[in-house]
């Protein structure tokens, strides 16, 4: 058969119209009919799937849904979920530490640990993380080997004997939004909390600088016993001048938002001890 007529006998294929009869089975009377063809039919097809097409990508490019698509989500949206995840971590952790600290002062009040044993509720902490991990047979007998060697070394370095007495205020009510890391440059803990939120010193000490610069704002500094100083930035205004004496607890600043290095209203709060930045976590539970 030739081109032209397969072509042509294509066409008139697609172009052959069906009737649709509705008929009454009672007086054979046709009640509806309804002339279709097969191009008839595709149309319509393709024009509903068009239409809906349309509808989608409309819905999709209008609305927040696009920010489940690949490639489409705002670096606003990205920005914001990445702190919501280290506000969720952060309060966990948070938790952990209200539980663990519940659990110690229950010890306490119940007598299992003696009043006079506990320096802090951080190394009563430590003792209770160290007792839920059991010692394997080689870790116990590392362990009496290294006692048995530095039994009688009189140089051996204990840091937590350092801060024997000092009880550690927490410098600000708040949320850690950014962690000590000295590998990038951050030698504090930075706390989100409300502007004019109170600015507490963390221990009792001497004002030794009260100031304001470009970069952290409003600037203070304590010097405390036994070498540790806190440093306390972007504050929103300061109560204290230099050469003031502080008590632990006492408000010294205001939380704020000034200077440049800032991202929102939080304190960025240092802790130093003999010239050498230390991670504030250490010694104040946030």
């Amino acid at each position: 058969m030739p081109k032209k007529k397969r072509s042509k006998a294509f066409w008139n294929n697609i172009k052959f119209k069906y009737k649709l009869t509705i008929i009454n089975e009672n007086t054979l009377e046709e009640v509806a009919g309804l002339r279709v063809s097969k191009l008839n039919g595709m149309s319509v097809l393709l024009t509903l799937s068009l239409i809906l097409f349309l509808i989608a990508a409309t819905i999709i490019a209008f609305t927040p849904l696009r920010n489940y698509l690949p490639g489409y989500l705002n670096s606003d949206v990205r920005a914001q979920i990445v702190d919501n995840a280290l506000r969720v971590d952060s309060l966990q952790q948070l938790v952990e530490k209200q539980k663990m600290y519940i659990m110690n002062i229950q010890d306490i009040f119940s007598g299992k640990v003696s009043v006079d044993t506990v320096h802090t509720i951080d190394s009563l902490t430590n003792m209770r993380q160290d007792s839920l991990m059991a010692r394997t047979e080689r870790e116990e007998e590392f362990r009496q080997q290294y006692e048995e060697t530095e039994k009688y070394n009189l140089t051996s370095i204990n840091k937590e004997a350092e801060t024997n007495g000092l009880t550690f205020y927490r410098p600000a009510l708040g949320m850690i939004s950014s962690r000590f890391e000295p590998t990038k440059r951050h030698y504090g803990t930075d706390i989100a909390a409300n502007p004019n939120e109170s600015v507490l010193a963390t221990l009792d000490g001497t004002v030794i600088l009260s100031t304001y610069t470009a970069e952290t704002g409003y600037l203070i500094e304590v010097q405390h016993a036994q070498d540790f100083v806190s440093v306390y930035k972007h504050c929103g205004s300061l109560m204290k001048r230099e050469g003031d004496t502080v008590k632990a607890g006492e408000a010294i600043a205001l939380v704020g938002n000034t200077g440049a290095l800032t991202t929102g209203p939080h304190l960025h709060f240092e802790l130093w001890h003999k010239g050498r930045a230390v991670n504030p976590e250490k010694y104040i539970v946030f």
